[in-house]
């Protein structure tokens, strides 16, 4: 699971957006302003029938600043990414 749903930053972050833009969702922001520095990124590969399933987890970052619940706060009633 990517630790961003949890940071401070998740809101305003290049990384997360990225990964938004990965995963082909919603951006919590148009125009990040925060710049993680040394962000993990892990990519788990899964090959389908005809198609290749790719899953980006932010797995660690040196900018982490725990805000527990802070994706959840900015889309209440929605499902939580995993």
């Amino acid at each position: 699971m990517c630790i961003c749903i949890n940071c401070y930053f998740v809101d305003r972050c290049e990384t997360y957006h990225a990964v938004e833009t990965q995963h082909e969702q919603l951006h919590l922001t148009e125009s990040p302003d925060f710049q993680a520095k040394n962000p993990t990124i892990n990519v788990n590969i899964r090959p389908k029938e005809d198609y290749v399933e790719m899953e980006w987890d932010v797995v660690g970052c040196d900018s982490f600043l725990m805000e527990s619940g802070k994706w959840a706060k900015l889309r209440p009633g929605e499902a939580i990414p995993t």
